[in-house]
């Protein structure tokens, strides 16, 4: 008897491991299908890029403390945004609801705070945007280009250091003008495995 249970107990362990599996490709596969900011590729070097961006619509918001914590903040605030549960204007808007695109970009604020943005998606327009909340603003970002180091693990502040100073000395070796400070650009959910994220760190370029 206590064999028996002991085999069922295993087999049905065994069945919601592999369940958990497979929700969780499931799940991974679904990020990666996710809309990804449009560019084109100027220079390929392994991990580094020189990439030529498109002009851009972002919605934008800042917050002071940590990198960790403004971006958390900012997040919220923007999912709030684009899921409609947080908008200005009439009640007409909330409705249009707008698809979650990829990167979530971060960078320093001139006021020192932190600034996260959500590129969004091909289709919508200034005009078509609903108008935003409290704290978030629609921005146009023009074509630029850019400089981006790709990279795999959970992006702490030392790992995003250790690949800015590899982005830079590859930048000095060939000459290239950086034209503004880093961007961290953020492809997944804190729910993917850290060997399995998208980080990148950017740096616009001068041209």
């Amino acid at each position: 008897m206590v064999k028996n249970n002991l085999k069922t107990a295993a087999l049905v362990g065994g069945g919601l491991a592999a369940v958990a599996g497979i929700a969780g490709a499931l799940f991974i596969w679904r990020e990666k299908q996710t809309e990804r900011a449009a560019y084109s590729v100027v220079v390929a070097d392994g991990a580094i890029e020189v990439r030529d961006y498109p002009d851009l619509i972002v919605a934008q918001t800042e917050d002071g403390g940590t990198r960790d914590d403004a971006l958390g903040e900012g997040f919220d605030t923007l999912a709030a945004y684009i899921f409609g549960t947080s908008r200005g204007g009439d009640d007409a808007d909330r409705p249009h609801e707008i698809a979650m695109t990829a990167p979530v970009l971060s960078d320093r604020a001139e006021a020192g705070s932190w600034r996260t943005r959500f590129v969004m998606p091909r289709g919508e327009t200034l005009d078509t945007l609903p108008e935003p909340g409290p704290g978030v603003s629609i921005q146009p970002l023009p074509a630029r280009r850019v400089a981006a180091i790709k990279f795999s693990g959970l992006a702490d502040d030392a790992l995003l250091a250790a690949h800015e100073r590899d982005l830079r000395a590859w930048l000095l070796q060939r000459s290239y003008l950086p034209a503004a400070p880093a961007e961290y650009a953020f492809y997944d959910s804190p729910f993917v495995p850290g060997p399995l994220r998208r980080t990148e760190v950017l740096i616009p370029l001068a041209q």
